[in-house]
């Protein structure tokens, strides 16, 4: 089993940046994959950024667009997603997931894990 938490969310003005962490425990061995999903208001949850173990990452171009950057530190079980120059569309509930495949990893369904979610305003 594998729990994941959600920290570092907020409130922040529009152009700030933010950073927010996933923390694992449990049985993590097998966890090739970790991402980042949202969730605004009244929209489909869906996908921001991920890494993969050996070091590859992914970010929805749409999304991201050069300001957002995922990381991960397997020696302490942490994930975290530096945002810059954030706008209001940025504002919804960020979820932390992992995986064990290293393929499809847009796809919501492939992540067996997730976290409770963590708040993400950005004020204009």
């Amino acid at each position: 089993q594998v729990q994941l938490e959600e920290t570092g969310g907020g409130l922040v003005e529009t152009g700030r940046s933010l950073r927010i962490n996933c923390v694992g425990s449990g049985y993590l061995l097998d966890t090739l994959t970790m991402a980042w999903f949202r969730q605004a208001p009244g929209k489909d949850r869906e996908f921001v950024a991920a890494t993969v173990l050996g070091g590859s990452e992914r970010y929805s171009p749409d999304i991201v667009k050069g300001r957002f950057t995922i990381a991960r530190d397997n020696a302490k079980n942490l994930m975290y997603l530096r945002m810059n120059d954030l706008k209001p569309e940025d504002t919804a509930v960020y979820y932390c997931a992992s995986s064990r495949n290293r393929d499809d990893i847009e796809n919501q369904d492939v992540y067996s894990y997730w976290g409770q979610g963590i708040q993400v305003t950005v004020s204009s």
